[in-house]
Formats: C-alpha cells, sequence, structure tokens
C-alpha cells in the first residue's frame, strides 16, 4: 500500500474526516466501536449530500453523533477570497494553516473544470513559473486537496450563488491537478486524494476526466505505474536537455529521455489515458518557438503516442519572458500538425485575475 493515514491524532486536536477514504473511514468507524457499515453511510452525507453537521445525519443514533462531535470534523480548507475573470473563470483563494493555495473554475460551453492545487508554493523552481518563485512550505494532506473540490462542489450542489456573489456556476466535469505545487512529490497525500475523488463513495469521478499534470518526477512516474490510473499530462516546455535544464532545474536529476522513458511504461499499463499522453509546451518568445525546436520536439516525440498542447506563456512578475506571438504559435503548431501530432493551443483563461497556467502564487501580488 503507498499511503498510510494515521488515525490517531494530537491532543486535543479533532480528526478531520475529509481525510479518509473509504478504507480509513470503517477503520475509523471500527476504532469507535461502531459498525462498517457506518462509513458507506457518512461518505454518502459527505460526498452526495454535502452535509458537514453530524446533527442532520438522521441515519445515525444521538450516541454515535455525540462520538463524532467530540473527536471529528469534517472541515474543507478556510475560504479567504475569490476573483472572477471576464470571461467566467474564478479564482478561489484558500487558507491552509500554514500558507495560502488557489484553486481555479474554469467554466466552458460543454463542460466545467476543477484546477486543483497540492502543495503550498513548489519545490521545482521552474523559472517561468510564479509559484516556483514563492519557494515551498509543505505538502497538503488529504483533507486540504479533497476539501478544495468538496468546498467548491459544495456551492453548486446547495445553489450558494448568492451567498457568494456569483450568477452561477455549472456542475464540473473535469479535475486537473495543475494548481500550485508538484503533484508526483506528495504522492502520500495525493495517492489517498485520488480513491477518494474517482471512488464511488467518494466524488465519483471518471478517470478519463482526471488529469495530474506533473513536471517529470521519474521515480514516481515508475512507482505508480500499474497502481494508480489517471490521465497524465506532462510539462515537458523544451525541446532539448540544454534548454529544458534552463527552464527547469528537475531536468538536471531526470532529463528528457528518462522522463519520456517512463511514461512509456505508464501508458502500457493504462487505460485511462487511452494510450496518448498529453505533452504541455509553454511558448516563449525566442526561447523555444522556432521551427528549428519544432523539428526537435518532432524527433523526441515521433514514438510516443501523444497529443501536444501549446501554452501561450502568461506574464508574472519581473520575468525577463515573453509570450511567443499568435502568428508564431500557429505556425509552430501547423509544423507539428504537418508531421503527424494533434495539437492544441490552450485558450488563455482567467490571465486578468492571475488565474491563469503558471500565475498561482497564493495572496502574493504578482501583477506586472
Amino acid at each position: 500500500m503507498l499511503y498510510n493515514i494515521d488515525l490517531k491524532r494530537k491532543k486535543n486536536k479533532k480528526i478531520n474526516l475529509l481525510n479518509f477514504n473509504l478504507i480509513k473511514m470503517k477503520e475509523f468507524f471500527l476504532s469507535l466501536g461502531e459498525k462498517e457499515f457506518r462509513a458507506v453511510q457518512l461518505m454518502d452525507w459527505i460526498y452526495k449530500k454535502y452535509c458537514c453537521n453530524f446533527d442532520i445525519m438522521n441515519n445515525f443514533s444521538i450516541n454515535l453523533k455525540k462520538k463524532l462531535h467530540d473527536i471529528a470534523i469534517i472541515q474543507a480548507p478556510k475560504y479567504i477570497s475569490k476573483q472572477i475573470s471576464k470571461d467566467g473563470t474564478i479564482k478561489w483563494n484558500f487558507f491552509v494553516n500554514t500558507g495560502y493555495i488557489e484553486t481555479i473554475y474554469i467554466p466552458e460551453k460543454n463542460r466545467s473544470t476543477l484546477c486543483i492545487s497540492s502543495q503550498i508554493g513548489c519545490v521545482l523552481k521552474c523559472n517561468f513559473c510564479a509559484t516556483g518563485y514563492l519557494g515551498f512550505t509543505r505538502n497538503l494532506v488529504v483533507s486540504e486537496i479533497i476539501g478544495q473540490i468538496w468546498y467548491i462542489m459544495n456551492i453548486i450542489h446547495n445553489n450558494n450563488f448568492d451567498s457568494m456573489k456569483i450568477f452561477q456556476m455549472s456542475k464540473i466535469t473535469n479535475i486537473v491537478m495543475m494548481g500550485m505545487g508538484e503533484p508526483l512529490l506528495n504522492l502520500k497525500n495525493v495517492i489517498p486524494a485520488l480513491h477518494i475523488i474517482l471512488s464511488q463513495y467518494g466524488f465519483n469521478f471518471s478517470k478519463h476526466k482526471f488529469t495530474l499534470s506533473t513536471a517529470g518526477i521519474v521515480p514516481a512516474i515508475k512507482k505508480i505505474c500499474g497502481k494508480v490510473d489517471i490521465s497524465l499530462a506532462i510539462s515537458l516546455h523544451a525541446s532539448n536537455d540544454v534548454l529544458r535544464n534552463t527552464l527547469m532545474p528537475i531536468n538536471k536529476k531526470f532529463n528528457i529521455a528518462s522522463l519520456l522513458s517512463a511514461v512509456q511504461e505508464y501508458l502500457k499499463k493504462s487505460t485511462a489515458n487511452r494510450g496518448v499522453v498529453t505533452i504541455e509546451y509553454i511558448m516563449l518568445k525566442d526561447i523555444n518557438d522556432t521551427i528549428y525546436h519544432a523539428e526537435e520536439l518532432i524527433l523526441l516525440l515521433k514514438n510516443l503516442s501523444c497529443k501536444i498542447n501549446l501554452i501561450p506563456w502568461n506574464p508574472i512578475k519581473n520575468s525577463r519572458y515573453q509570450c511567443s506571438n499568435s502568428n508564431t504559435i500557429h505556425i509552430f503548431s501547423d509544423f507539428l500538425i504537418k508531421h503527424g501530432f494533434i495539437v492544441k493551443i490552450r485558450k488563455n483563461r482567467g490571465s486578468d485575475i492571475y488565474a491563469a497556467c503558471g500565475q498561482l502564487a497564493g495572496l502574493k501580488n504578482i501583477k506586472n
């Protein structure tokens, strides 16, 4: 087993039940001298009815409710503020004890995507990303990962739009772990969180509707291979090791060849990806956006079943980078398509509220 949630609690500190998947919830109820089926009942209250008040749970006895009140809570991260973009994107700011995280809601015509965080800050220091400049504080625990989803889905489930001064939000159809942090450096908490997200006793999301984005932690990809089946997105962003070393220091430890080899092995055992991995490639003016780079990319990816997302770079404070112009991005895209690749140019969403890819920085001011 890749994780272990401690059922013990610190003195005078209540257990947050958002930390528990079904297995751990059963263990929790057994520790109270209750039957295992209570776990299913409670998870139904939490993830189907979005209830966090034990008193309302009418299939629990008064005695059980008292036990729960004494030692447990159902608590999402503390809401601090939100910002609404002109394109409808919403950025939620949460406080999680030692720092701030951001969660992004992205509405589209036929779906709504929630982008969640896995760490406070990030240790990888990719130099085109605002989160990297924050430094690293700590990993989020399961309840802080799950709680981001629970908090926002609770608003949607209970139609609490007026209280949040939001006109309307559509049901979340997709979840991406592409927010603050590197998920594969937090496997201890990300894996049990995934079980809750995908389980019929949790949020019951299809594995085809959940995507985890990673900068390429090769040992972690190998570790989850065959044990966790989710859609992967690889933050590549460069067509050779020399350039990637400059943009993403993690490449000095796990180079492109080792990364793509690990991804190949993962795809062999994954059905979530339908045999295709997403390659993310940020477009930086005069850095990685020439036809020469496109040619290198073609050679790199020729044996990998993939689709490529080209991401126009979103400005952050004190950066020397600029976004490639639209014409350059389309020439780059057309060249890849001509050579048989599936390519999508990602739409810019939420950049006016600093909610776009690479702009998340807690409550730090990252305006130019």
